[in-house]
This record gives structure tokens, sequence and C-alpha cells, in this order.
């Protein structure tokens, strides 16, 4: 990797995609301090660079495309590092599979450590059954093991965990969670949902500050491998100490960022932190690489752990309308913390999957932007996963930005219809829907719900084909985005959802230098191809962060 001060280059012979309108494409540019200097044909940039930057380094890239830098608009970005690290549930498709991956990292355990890890689907399994700590009790012994699913949140624990954690028969729900109990004894079976695996992470021994570094540079260069440039992250979740937020400021300080960071604090420590909060700082003013992002809160879980919260009961569950988080209660309290933030100028964001949540939030921002008065506020939802269709045009009226993840179709698509039937799941990521209604998107993954590989999310807002098979021509085909507009998602969308469209998100002079080398360009390949584009180099503020 370059050294921080390499941030002059030149670019030639590309097929450069702007994203601006005012000059959308271009065969070479130049680089001076970390931005773009000009644009042009490539006898126009040699020319250029020749008198302004003869010692810069000239990449010739062969007819290659180059696209802005790709910016994630949601990751949980050092759980993302810690999960390079720890057991890979993912893919694993059958209950066998998955308990020989937890047995086979068991085994190289140390006692007293944790088997950590997760991305585990019970939905693609034959008879989608939920595991049970009976399944790895066996091979764990006295191993303590948490695993989440795919979602983050619901998760298993074996016998081991729970005996640490005093978790019992006669342990309590807590508000917004769930203990799932063995329906003859009472007992735990060992899955927890949302509120209750906060009654497990208390007995989690925190990574030391060198654990933690390992994670964020892993997690730094998973990034630059995709062509990601900048994330908007969810920070310090359920961690009250801000040590992620203090990790972060450690690597600016020493100048190790290679990917640029909008960090966003837990929207409860508004009542428990509010004057030690960063300053909202955008523009100029910002600093390049890491910035306070505001604040994200909940309302609810998710669809495959049946916590997301609905106006109808689940087609699978009959009379059970999903979980609102704990941050909900008491009545009220949510929309106080939002309306005295947006008081202060702060951002903010929250999640909402089930129609009913997403409802109650446009709800609460309608009364705040109210009760606050016109400003440039950008409320943003995130996810936006279920939604009625009278609630697209309130979204719209709003301005609210949708903060979308499309990969989940990939996964969800296969068995959504199971959970909420075929009416629901028409307005189930409905990403046409709210782009022909106005709405701004912001393309994002999840990391590490679904991979962090905007090519990916792209991939799956076009074409939203399944991972079972099953729909090769795309679930709920009337959604799918055109790649324009797929792209524009996770660049010009996700940069203004930051504050930041006049910084990043297009290839524009005085802009920064963040982008990205493909192999092929998505604008004129097939679509079904799409999946097969490779990333071949990724520049951040004019340094080569990534090269295949």
């Amino acid at each position: 990797m370059e050294s921080p001060t390499q941030s002059n280059r030149v670019l030639i012979n590309a097929n450069i995609r702007t994203l601006d309108p005012a000059n959308p494409a271009a065969q070479a540019l130049a680089v001076r301090d970390g931005r773009i200097l000009a644009l042009g044909r490539t006898d126009e940039i040699r020319a250029l660079a020749a008198q302004f930057l003869p010692h810069a380094p000239v990449l010739d890239l062969q007819g290659k495309t180059v696209l802005p830098g790709f910016i994630d608009s949601h990751t949980h970005f050092l759980a993302g590092g810690f999960s390079l690290l720890a057991v890979d549930l993912r893919g694993a498709r059958n209950p066998a599979e998955f308990v020989r991956r937890i047995a086979d990292r068991a085994r190289l355990t140390p006692r007293g450590e944790w088997v950590r890890g997760g991305g585990w689907d019970q939905e693609t399994w034959p008879d989608s059954p939920l595991p049970h700590k009976q399944w790895i009790d066996a091979c764990t012994a006295d191993i303590p093991v948490f695993v989440t699913r795919t979602d983050l949140h619901i998760g298993l624990a074996n016998s081991a965990a729970l005996r640490l954690a005093g978790i019992g028969a006669g342990t309590p729900d807590p508000a917004g969670g769930e203990i799932y109990r063995d329906p003859a004894t009472g007992d735990p079976t060992g899955i927890l949902k949302d509120a209750a695996i906060k009654l497990l992470e208390a007995f989690i021994p925190k990574p030391s500050p060198d654990e933690q570094a390992t994670a964020l540079r892993l997690a730094l260069a998973e990034a630059a491998s995709h062509g990601v440039t900048s994330v908007q992250d969810v920070t310090d979740w359920k961690n009250p100490s801000w040590s992620e937020w203090e990790l972060f400021r450690s690597f600016r300080r020493r100048h190790e960022l290679t990917c640029r960071i909008y960090a966003r604090l837990p929207l409860v420590d508004w009542d428990r932190a509010r004057q030690a909060l960063p300053a909202f700082e955008f523009g100029p003013a910002a600093d390049p690489w890491l910035r306070f992002g505001g604040l994200k809160g909940f309302t609810d879980g998710s669809l495959g752990g049946r916590t997301a919260y609905f106006f109808e009961p689940y087609s699978d569950a009959p009379g059970y309308c999903g979980l609102l988080q704990e941050e909900m209660f008491p009545e009220e309290e949510m929309e106080r913390r939002i309306r005295e933030a947006d008081q202060a100028g702060i951002p903010v964001s929250v999640h909402a999957i089930g129609d009913r949540a997403n409802s109650l939030l446009f709800d609460i921002f309608e009364r705040v932007a109210q009760a606050n008065g016109p400003r440039d506020r950008r409320f943003r939802v995130e996810h936006a996963q279920h939604l009625l269709p009278e609630d697209i045009p309130r979204i719209a009226h709003q301005k609210i930005i949708a903060s979308i993840q499309p990969a989940h179709v990939i996964d969800d698509g296969g068995w959504a219809e199971r959970r909420i039937g075929p009416e629901r799941a028409r307005f189930t990521y409905a990403f046409r829907s709210l782009a022909d209604a106005g709405v701004i998107l912001a393309g994002g993954s999840d990391w590490t719900v679904a991979p962090l590989d905007p090519l990916l999310g792209i991939h799956a807002a076009v074409n939203r084909t399944t991972a079972d098979g099953r729909n090769p021509a795309g679930w709920q085909p009337e959604q799918k985005l055109s790649v324009g507009q797929a792209v524009a998602a996770f660049t010009t969308g996700a940069a203004f959802a930051e504050f930041a469209e006049t910084e990043k998100g297009t290839l524009t002079p005085g802009k920064f230098a963040d982008l990205v080398v493909l192999s092929a360009d998505p604008f004129t390949v097939e679509t079904s191809r799409l999946r097969e584009i490779q990333v071949l180099k990724t520049i951040a503020g004019g340094r080569l962060v990534f090269d295949s």
C-alpha cells in the first residue's frame, strides 16, 4: 500500500464515468493533493500533468472503467473486521453443517475464550428449524458459544454461555426482547432475541485494544478490496464506552485510515452523554477522513427473527405482530430524543423493518419537523424494508432518505412470503416504488449482515435474483432498479445522505479523488453479468489502497 503522502496521480486511457451530469465522461484525470484537479482527454491531461504534476505516477488503464469510489451507507464496520476472525456460518446449508463449523472452531479455541461468529440463516435449511443449544452442547463442552443469525437480531448461546450469564428458566424476558424456552420445562433453548442478547453480552470478554486494531485493519482492507472509499457506520452499537469511536480517532491521528468513516453513535446515548458528543460538521470545515455523523436509533428488530413490527400478524405465527425495541419504551421517549437531537442540529437515522415500525417512525419524523420548523435535516430511515403503499408518498413528501440494503433481497426473497404472505411482499424492498416517488436512495450492505460488496448490492437491486435459484427473473421484479439508479444509490445518493454531495459521489474537479477501477462497465454489460465485474484498483484521496 502506498504512503499516505502519495496523493498526486494521473490516470489515462480510461473509460471514466463521472456521474456528473455536467461532464459525464472522460478519458483521463489528474489528482493533486488528494483531490481531482482535472478531467479530459488523455492528451489534455498528459499535457497538464507535465506542467503541474511532473513527478506524479501515471496509471494507463487500457480502457478499463472508472467510477466514483463506492459509499456504503450502512455498516457495522469494526464488527465486520471481527467477523473475518470468527467462525463463519454464512452459507451453512443445513443444521449438520452449522454444528460442524462450530465444532471445528471449538476444537481450536483455548479454554477461557468464547466461540463467536455468525451469519447462519435457518430459513435456508430443510423445514427451517431454529437452532437449539442441545445441537452444540456436546461438541463445545465448557467453551461458551454465542453465534448470531445473519440479521444480528437473534443469536444462539450454548449451555456454558447461558450458565455464565445466569440465564435460566426463571429469567424474565426483557422489554424489547425474548428468551426462547422449551414449552414443557420453561428452560431456555439458547435462542435470544434483540434486547435479550444484552443479558448475555455483558459476560462476553471485551476485546483488547490490540485486538480491536487488528479487526479495524482487516475491515479497512476488506473495504478497499471492494472499491469502498467511504462508510456510514453504526458505531458503538450497544457499547456505551464509545471505544470504536476512540479507535477510529486513533487511526485518524496516525493517518492509517484508508476509508472515510461517517460514524453514527447510539441515539439512546443522547440522554446519557449528550455533552460529550462530538460536533457535527460538514463541508470544507469537516475532517475529510473521520466525521461524527449524528445519532442512530432502532424501532424494531428483523423479519428473520420475527421481531420486525407489523400491523397484521405474521402469516406463519398467527396472532403475533413482532416486537418494538426497548428504546421505544416508555412511550414518547423515542420522539423526545429525536426532537431534542434535531433541535441541536444533529442528524438522526432510525432502523425500521416492519410496516408498522416504519409508519410509527414517519409519524414521529413528521411531528418533530413540525415542532422544530423547516431546515435541511435529512432524516433517514434505515432499511425501510416493509412498507404500506400509502407511506411511500409520505417518505417523499417529508424528504426522508431511504437507506437501503439491496443484497438482503438475495437471501430474504427466498422465504419472506412464508413470513408475511404475497400481498405484503409486494412492497418489501420496494426500491423502484421509492425511486419513482422521488425518494433519495442511499445504498449500503449492513455488513456483517451481508458482504461489504457494493457490486453485489448493485446486482441485487437490478436483478433481484435469490440465493435459492427460484426467481431467475427476479423476486418482485417490478421493484427492480435500473443500473444507473443502483449505481447512484452507492455514490451520489449515499453522498447526499451524509451531507457530503459537494465533496464526493461524483468525479468532479475539486472533489475527493476517491475512485474505483472495474474490470467491465456496469452500464454496458448484460445485467445478468453484473455479478461478474471485479474491482481492479481502489484509490482513496489519491492514494492507491487496493491493487488486484
